[in-house]
């Protein structure tokens, strides 16, 4: 690759692009036993986030109200609710004010995008809000 020079696109610094070693970094446990995931993404003023996820089988989220769009792409696996499922491949989204619960019964590694965090039935704060929220 060649060696660019980080001037070279006129952005100010503010502006630049922002590159992630994904396999370098570690997996993050969750609140929740078997779902690890590598924060991508994270706009604390928004609750903007997107997460890689990993779920080991048989994890569950537990029932939950997408407070804004919510984006799914699976990339192993199969994340199912009473829906349907979204098996290796397939992407998926929920609107706002949708609910429910995610489980993968054989395991699952996806990439997901939400415009704001997660409520919870039981009250659990979502992965990128802070304790004073």
């Amino acid at each position: 690759m060649p060696d660019l020079d980080a001037k070279a696109s006129g952005n100010p610094v503010a502006m630049k692009s922002h590159y992630i070693d994904v396999p370098a970094m570690p997996w993050q446990p969750t609140q929740f036993p078997g779902i690890e995931m590598k924060i991508l993404y994270s706009d604390p003023a928004s609750g903007m986030s997107t997460i890689l996820f990993k779920m080991a089988p048989g994890a569950e989220v537990p029932r939950h109200e997408h407070m804004g769009v919510e984006q799914t792409y699976v990339l192993s696996g199969a994340l199912v609710d009473e829906e349907g499922a979204a098996t290796s491949g397939s992407f998926v989204w929920r609107p706002e004010g949708s609910r429910h619960v995610a489980r993968a019964p054989d395991g699952a590694v996806f990439l997901a995008m939400f415009t704001k965090p997660n409520r919870f039935d039981a009250g659990t704060r979502f992965y990128t809000e802070s304790d004073d929220a």
